[in-house]
């Protein structure tokens, strides 16, 4: 590539931020910001123009960001590995409630886990990575169901004598409510867990992430503190991967 065609490109990249800066921008200001003639920008910005980058505003010469910018941010954030864009916070999270966390996804009707992190306070044991949970009874499969990424079984099963079998008692409206579900041993005896819904770049829930321990720490009196710091994690995972609130 020649150095004409090279600071033709940088010019059409300082354009663009620019506008996501600025907003609608005369032709002349963006001339005059990137020290160019006139027809220079007007060169650049047809360009654009042609690619759906930038179009033309309402106001008469002037010019702002096109959809075809919203066509590649939302290409680049479906191809971002949440297991990787999570695995900080989810580091972060297990430091700070003391127990391990996980990344779970909706797939053939179950929870799947697909990251963990260990807290300093968890018992080394059980791998959860790659592993269906059923919706029901776990936490991060609440999420899932209370808005929509997930659908229900038919018949509901019974794992331990805590597990909700009757799909009325889920609370799932009151999930949505809350912003988080949790479960008190409803999948293994022993076992608590709080959950938080992690969104796409269009607002739709895609994943949950979760923090689970044993029922003698992660007791249901801990269960509110720790579920408003898995939602804030959970906004915090949802805005890396392109979602704007």
């Amino acid at each position: 590539m020649s150095n004409s065609s090279v600071q033709s490109v940088d010019r059409a990249i300082a354009i663009l931020e620019i506008l996501a800066r600025e907003g609608a921008t005369r032709v002349t200001d963006l001339a005059n910001e990137l020290d160019v003639h006139k027809s220079t920008a007007f060169r650049l910005l047809a360009a654009l123009e042609q690619g759906g980058l930038v179009e033309q505003s309402g106001d008469r010469g002037r010019y702002r960001l096109g959809f075809g910018v919203v066509r590649l941010a939302g290409a680049a954030t479906a191809q971002l590995d949440l297991a990787k864009e999570s695995r900080r916070v989810c580091r972060r999270l297990a430091k700070q409630v003391g127990e391990t966390v996980n990344v779970a996804v909706p797939q053939d009707g179950y929870a799947v886990n697909i990251s963990q992190a260990r807290g300093p306070s968890a018992i080394s044991g059980h791998n959860w990575v790659g592993q269906r949970t059923p919706a029901h009874a776990t936490s991060s499969g609440k999420v899932l169901l209370a808005y929509g990424a997930l659908l229900l079984h038919d018949e509901l099963e019974r794992f331990t004598p805590m597990t909700i079998t009757d799909a009325r008692l889920l609370g799932l409206e009151e999930i949505r409510r809350r912003g988080w579900a949790f479960t008190v041993e409803e999948l293994e005896l022993g076992l608590n867990a709080v959950a938080a819904p992690i969104m796409g770049s269009d607002g739709s829930v895609v994943a949950a992430v979760s923090a689970s321990g044993p029922s003698y720490r992660l007791t249901p009196q801990r269960l509110p503190e720790v579920g408003e710091i898995m939602a804030q994690g959970a906004l915090e995972i949802s805005q890396r991967i392109g979602y704007y609130r």
